[in-house]
């Protein structure tokens, strides 16, 4: 899955040092001086309980099944999807896998409510609480009536809206479950027992290891185990919702813990049978694989929205259906990307055989593989190669840097949500980076966390769950869809023709022979990449390349097991889209995800030099990529394109509807592929400057008001506490009344990655940076108009630009691929109006 957005994390980064400079407390650099200590010493909350994997076993009740188009209703299918894999599985073990896995999926956390209980009350000062998310108390405005509508989360049948206060669960509004409808087989704590610690079997219950459900699929609910008899004797569920100077305390202690599951990010109503109600789906009506298309990130993790809350508009950059998976272990560049759909499984397995393999060394040779768990010369060991440490991955990270195989791949995310997050966290500060980060050891996990063990385990049937229950979902068996495919014959076959011409060297995994022998091989992934690549563009425009790839696009069955993507990694110099998501560095050498990211990956070379344009001015500046991974892009597969709109890699191109429906989906894919095939009709606060030499709209998020970094003085240490009178004295407008830290005001328009994609390796700038900002501050007065705060940010601009790790500001440029917006070198003309109308004609039935 891919994780969470960085919107606290820019709040944290510039607040913790603030802290530094104004009170003295050397915040950053004492938390990473004793987390190098601990790395690799400490045991996850199971193992410490003397809780070994093997007691974890996944849960085997087919409580899903029907969802997924009721896959696991039929056996035989299923059976006949698994034995290309698993030859001669019967139907009774497929079957019994598949439900293995999408449970996996759908209903297990590895322990994360530990990690995003000590998101709320320590490492976001009370900014995210998923505990307020899940609530439906009159104070919050929104629950489970319009759930769907407002958080774009998908509420899970069998429950209502409470009718007050739970008394089983003291006294918090949390979803009820509806008569009738049985009970949740997750919850069975005899069957699936959780980790008795703490208060847990005392003053709370024991519970599950799934938890209880919440009401939203994909959050479930955890006992506390510091929800002490002192706790309890202190919680007031009723000022937990209502009163500010209750609950912005890190000391407090709630009785319950939210824990995460892949399906929060990833489970969707079904685009082919969507929902009467999108507010009550059955289950019937969801998918597994779809993506969470709706998803604001802004309205989820940050509770209480405040259009004056720098957090909140860093959050709202992330248009629905779209966050950072950097968003915890940020790497100071605020990435929103879409969350990926999984359509097709077996087609792209098969194109990454064919594809050469990534070398694999040092730690990332801890990654598990499929030869691991599946007899010997059965298709999935043909994946890895143990005499060459050669890894053959289908990549779904928007930069290509899954690549230590698919078990790998799929274990990463586990982490990446808050498994194992005592040693996680470590190696970075949650929520800002920090000025070095170092890899979390998949060694160290092996040794240290059962829930990483027990994660190991499940996954092989998560994969096989995929291969079974990933097919496209097509218009043309939605309800009404057919009445969106009205094109003649005649234009449907010109759109396969323009489509085999422009769009099927990335968007497609049926090629000529030639892409993988001569291309797409092993010594090419790496150093020479670049190299290949070029060689292999060049190809896709001459007439030996063109007739082959039309005589595969024209066939009846081209649209039929291909993944309509080749996973190649595409130059961003190539694209022209926003750099900001290929410069992320997670999986970098050395970087947080080290272990997670091929050798391959990383020798990588760059790609060379990109246009930026300045925020304010729109000048034009070239800028030189790095190496070691940075500047590629993974072409999206075009499945069921019909229902994925908005486009671009973070959503920023088409109009957004919420409801799900067809009419709706359509409206957006309709807006969404005009914007992409004629970008004059883009939408735009500035005007973009192409290498075509060519203009269109263009847009940089800013902040829409005077907007201000916010910390509150109960989530803040001691020694700020007993000092914060003093320093109010001394900075009257960094302190305010309450005693809380409000740095600003920031003033209207100002670009919001300017001040997110601060670069704190630059500890010596940044500190400079701070200090001048401080001192800038000072000298405002009191209530400070937008003019007077601009004349205060006007000269810091270049010095923000000089420590921004992201200098490209706008998000909806890029992919001009069968438009005149190409430049002259690539020697395409831009199509007609009719051939991209008959294009658009062929993508709707794709």
């Amino acid at each position: 899955m891919s994780m969470l957005r960085s919107g606290s994390r820019r709040k944290l980064t510039l607040i913790a040092i603030m802290l530094v400079t104004l009170v003295g407390v050397p915040l950053i650099w004492s938390c990473a001086t004793v987390n190098k200590i601990k790395a690799g010493h400490v045991k996850d909350e199971a193992l410490a309980a003397g809780r070994g994997a093997d007691t974890f076993p996944a849960a085997d009740e087919d409580y899903f099944r029907d969802m997924d188009y009721g896959v696991t209703k039929d056996p035989e299918a299923v059976r006949k999807s698994l034995d290309p894999y698993l030859p001669g599985i019967s139907a009774q073990e497929a079957v019994a896998r598949a439900v293995k896995g999408r449970n996996n999926w759908i209903v297990w956390t590895g322990g994360n409510d530990y990690f995003w209980d000590k998101l709320s009350y320590k490492f976001s000062l009370g900014t995210i609480d998923l505990l307020k998310t899940i609530s439906t108390h009159p104070s919050l405005e929104h629950g489970r009536p319009d759930r769907w509508y407002y958080y774009g989360i998908v509420n899970e049948p069998c429950f209502k809206k409470p009718g007050g206060p739970r008394k089983d669960r003291f006294d918090l509004w949390l979803d009820e479950r509806v008569e009738g409808c049985g009970p949740d087989p997750f919850e069975n704590e005899q069957k699936y027992p959780g980790v008795k610690t703490g208060a847990r079997g005392k003053t709370v219950p024991v519970g599950s290891y799934y938890g209880y459900a919440t009401g939203i699929v994909g959050l479930r609910l955890f006992p506390n185990p510091a929800f002490d008899e002192k706790a309890k004797a202190h919680w007031n569920a009723e000022k937990y919702y209502s009163d500010p100077q209750y609950y912005n305390d890190k000391n407090l202690v709630k009785p319950y813990r939210v824990g995460m599951t892949c399906g929060f990010c990833h489970v969707g109503p079904n685009p082919s049978n969507p929902p009467t109600d999108p507010e009550n789906p059955t289950w019937a009506n969801l998918n597994s694989n779809p993506g969470a298309q709706y998803f604001w990130v802004d309205r989820i993790f940050v509770w209480d929205p405040d259009d004056a809350s720098y957090a909140y508009q860093l959050f709202h950059t992330s248009r629905p259906g779209a966050l950072d998976t950097s968003f915890v272990s940020s790497d100071q560049i605020n990435n929103p990307r879409t969350m990926n759909a999984i359509y097709n499984l077996p087609a792209r397995l098969e194109m990454a055989r064919r594809w050469g393999g990534e070398e694999l060394k040092g730690g990332e040779l801890d990654n598990k593989q499929f030869n691991d768990y599946v007899p010997p010369g059965t298709a999935l060991t043909k994946f890895w190669d143990p005499a060459t440490h050669h890894s053959h991955t289908p990549k779904v990270l928007k930069d290509g840097s899954d690549s230590v195989g698919s078990l790998g791949a799929l274990n990463r995310v586990y982490i990446n949500i808050g498994l194992f997050s005592e040693e996680w966290t470590l190696h970075f500060l949650p929520l800002v980076g920090g000025p070095k980060i170092t890899p979390i050891k998949i060694a160290d996990a092996n040794r240290n966390s059962s829930y990483w063990k027990a994660n190991e385990m499940q996954t092989p049937d998560l994969a096989l769950f995929f291969l079974a229950a990933s097919p496209p979902d097509l218009l043309k068996n939605a309800p009404g869809g057919a009445s969106y495919l009205q094109a003649d014959a005649a234009t449907v076959t010109r759109g396969k023709e323009v489509f085999a011409q422009y769009c099927a060297r990335c968007h497609s995994s049926k090629l000529p022979e030639k892409a993988y022998t001569d291309f797409f091989k092993a010594e090419c992934n790496g150093p020479n990449y670049m190299s290949c690549w070029n060689d292999y563009w060049k190809w896709t425009k001459t007439p030996e390349f063109k007739s082959a790839i039309k005589s595969i696009v024209m066939a009846p069955d081209f649209a039929d097991n291909n993944a309509l993507t080749t996973d190649a990694r595409v130059p961003v110099t190539l694209l022209e889209t926003n750099v900001c998501s290929p410069l992320a560095t997670n999986a970098l050498a050395g970087d947080i995800w080290d272990n997670f990211s091929s050798s391959a990956y990383k020798s990588l070379p760059s790609v060379g030099t990109v246009k930026v344009q300045h925020p304010y001015t729109y000048e034009v500046s070239d800028y030189v990529m790095p190496g070691g991974g940075r500047g590629f892009t993974r072409p999206p597969s075009l499945a069921s394109l019909w229902s994925t709109a908005p486009f671009l890699v973070n959503n920023s191109l088409g109009d957004f509807y919420w409801t799900g429906s067809v009419p709706d989906r359509m409206k957006s894919f309709d807006d969404s592929i005009d914007k992409l095939l004629w970008p004059e009709k883009r939408e735009g606060n500035m005007t973009v400057q192409t290498l075509s030499g060519k203009t269109h709209p263009g847009w940089i998020d800013r902040t829409p008001n005077q907007t201000y970094l916010t910390a509150y003085s109960g989530f803040l240490p001691g020694a700020y506490n007993a000092l914060k009178g003093v320093i109010r004295h001394l900075h009257p407008n960094v302190v305010n009344e309450q005693g809380d830290i409000q740095i600003g005001p920031i003033p209207t328009g100002t670009p919001i990655n300017l001040i997110s994609n601060i670069d704190l390796s630059k500890e010596k700038q940044v500190i400079g940076l701070l200090w001048d900002i401080k001192k800038d501050l000072d000298k405002l007065p009191t209530n400070a108009t937008d003019e007077q705060a601009r004349d205060i940010f006007r000269p810091l601009v270049p010095k923000l630009l000089e420590v921004s790790k992201c200098r490209d500001f706008v998000v909806n440029k890029g992919h001009y691929f069968g438009t005149d917006f190409l430049p002259d070198s690539e020697g395409e003309p831009g199509l007609s109006n009719a051939d991209k109308r008959a294009l658009i004609a062929f993508l709707k039935t794709l």
